[in-house]
């Protein structure tokens, strides 16, 4: 497998990261629970006005494009209706993932969680592990307020799971639909919820690798160093509905750009 290697960062990018997620922020503008701010679609849609049109939908009605981790099929527990792709507790989950792999991307799409809920969206996931993350970093997905995780900001909504998370609290109300992006360029990462930057990390950096080293990914060698991998769709035992599902890849001699 490719492995990530940290290089040298653009102005921009390094004054991103070393602002810090909660200093991240942009304008968040609410139009209600069914409109949400910045949408999956309405953000495909500004490109497709623009003449670009390299987005590819994840959710079409159909499962065709995911499988179960480590399976060729898809567990029992998902199911796509129209534009959403749900969990639903049941006898044989598991996590689902994307049947091609991606390095470098941007990620959109919407989510609303059960109370007390907890998923999360993997990328750059490998096989070779026996868990997706063990290999796969992971944008929480999380009810904050009816949850425990959500006291912490590196275990609450939007954050990179257990390592770096947001400065304040982006989520909407529990069952009302959220934005997020998941940006990856390289060894840069962007997690974007409700219009607002919230974190952002370099993979491999000293930075990353102390705050690894002190969490329980330490024991996972591959965590985080593919550079390459499947998107998964976390199986954490909680109803969760996905919408809105599209993807691009990004080419690592393109600009950075994160807004």
């Amino acid at each position: 497998m490719g492995s990530v290697q940290s290089k040298p960062l653009s102005a921009i990018a390094i004054a991103a990261i070393l602002a810090g997620a909660g200093a991240c922020k942009v304008q968040r503008i609410d139009r209600g629970a069914d409109d949400p701010v910045d949408g999956a679609a309405d953000a495909v849609a500004v490109d497709e006005a623009a003449g670009i049109s390299d987005w590819t939908l994840l959710s079409d009605g159909t499962l065709d494009a995911w499988r179960g981790y480590r399976r060729d099929d898809a567990p029992g527990t998902w199911s796509a209706n129209g534009d959403t792709i749900a969990f639903l507790p049941g006898t044989e989950g598991g996590t689902l993932i994307s049947r091609d792999r991606f390095a470098d991307f941007e990620l959109v799409f919407e989510w609303r969680i059960s109370e007390g809920g907890n998923s999360g969206v993997f990328y750059r996931v490998l096989e070779t592990e026996s868990a997706p993350y063990w290999s796969g970093p992971e944008y929480q997905i999380l009810d904050n307020g009816g949850h425990p995780d959500g006291g912490a900001p590196e275990s609450s909504a939007g954050a990179n799971f257990a390592l770096h998370g947001p400065g304040e609290d982006m989520t909407r109300p529990v069952g009302e639909w959220n934005y997020s992006r998941i940006l990856v360029h390289g060894a840069l990462v962007e997690h974007w919820l409700n219009g607002a930057l919230v974190v952002a990390y370099e993979l491999a950096s000293d930075e990353w690798r102390a705050a690894v080293a002190a969490s329980k990914f330490a024991d996972w060698p591959a965590y985080g160093m593919s550079s390459t991998g499947h998107i998964g769709l976390q199986d954490h035992g909680d109803p969760v509905w996905y919408r809105n599902l599209r993807i691009r890849r990004r080419h690592r001699a393109a600009a950075f750009r994160s807004a």
